[in-house]
């Protein structure tokens, strides 16, 4: 009987379902205003402190060491690893831990990023003071610009005092989250900055889904010389021999001089069977100028081509030369598609 009423589904009135909504919707409404009221403080001295501070990472020779207390440190832990995944190298420093040896890790090339929404944190304490005995650049990210942090950074950028979503106006909410997008975008910021591409992320996410998406055309083709070339003249018979020969369901056309002519797929063979279709040439059959890649774009991208175009094979050229050729079942095996 216990196990039943566990596993009962809860049941809930229309007025129940209707108050929890709002709940969820006026929590939305509140945090969203909040980002508007972020989003209006760049256009003044906070985006002004906001550059400087990219500046100044931008120019460590060292490592960005984020750092903060509380609900700031899990904000300040999730900055941290979009920094270091979008190519700034950092670290999160625990403040308790800090002061008990962990300040080691602070090198004179550092930077700090320090988040506390009070500024009065006194776990930072220490971290304040280190910093500005070695001369580490310390930056804020705070609402209190008199607080003891606000006071000591060399970058101050100061929050704007929003509402909090909670109905108490305890639990920190909207603060956090305009802790958290100011975070992000500082990391855009830099990721701009360094000039940093598709490929450089790659290496920090090879693993899952995404680590899929940012593969290349190149990684997952048929290179030479596992590729059924044919030339123009060559005759069908011949055709269909170097496509068994390959599973790659077509073959690739090339002139005289070996530049890309067009491509014969198993639905061209389809669509010109006949009695005749043997004794016929590649240029015949052939479908003249198929579209055609580079082995640098995207898998990502390259799927979606091949979708748009309804094609399961794109060659890829370098110059005009076939080099390669990326079937739609290697998207599907790389977990691109």
């Amino acid at each position: 009987m216990n196990a039943q009423i566990a596993n009962a589904p809860l049941r809930r009135g229309a007025a129940d379902a209707a108050a929890i909504r709002a709940a969820g919707l006026r929590t939305l409404e509140i945090e969203a205003a909040g980002l508007a009221v972020l989003q209006g403080a760049m256009a003044g001295e906070l985006g002004e402190n906001f550059v400087r501070a990219v500046e100044t990472i931008h120019a460590a020779k060292g490592r960005l060491i984020v750092t903060g207390m509380g609900k700031s440190g899990h904000v300040g832990n999730k900055i941290t690893a979009t920094l270091a995944s979008t190519g700034t190298p950092c670290f999160f420093l625990h403040p308790a831990e800090a002061s008990h040896g962990d300040l080691g890790m602070v090198t004179p090339g550092d930077v700090i990023l320090a988040l506390s929404w009070s500024g009065e944190t006194a776990e930072l304490r220490d971290i304040i003071h280190y910093s500005r005995r070695h001369r580490v650049p310390l930056i804020a990210i705070t609402s209190g610009a008199t607080s003891a942090l606000g006071k000591a950074a060399d970058v101050p950028l100061i929050l704007p005092k929003v509402e909090e979503a909670c109905p108490h106006g305890l639990a920190p909410t909207t603060s956090t989250t305009i802790q958290l997008a100011l975070g992000d975008a500082v990391a855009v910021a830099l990721l701009e900055r360094r000039g940093f591409t598709p490929a450089n992320f790659h290496q920090f996410h090879p693993g899952g889904k995404l680590g899929a998406q940012l593969l290349t055309v190149g990684d997952l083709m048929k290179k030479a010389p596992d590729l059924p070339l044919v030339r123009q003249d060559m005759d069908m018979g011949a055709v269909i021999v170097a496509m068994t020969g390959h599973s790659l369901g077509a073959a690739i056309v090339v002139d005289a001089a070996g530049e890309l002519a067009g491509i014969i797929t198993d639905g061209d063979l389809r669509r010109h069977m006949g009695p005749d279709i043997l004794q016929r040439t590649a240029a015949e059959l052939m479908t003249p100028s198929p579209t055609a890649t580079v082995p640098e774009m995207l898998a990502s991208a390259a799927l979606k081509e091949m979708n748009d175009r309804k094609i399961s094979v794109l060659v890829a050229l370098e110059g005009n030369k076939p080099v390669g050729a990326l079937h739609m079942h290697a998207l599907l095996q790389a977990g691109v598609a």
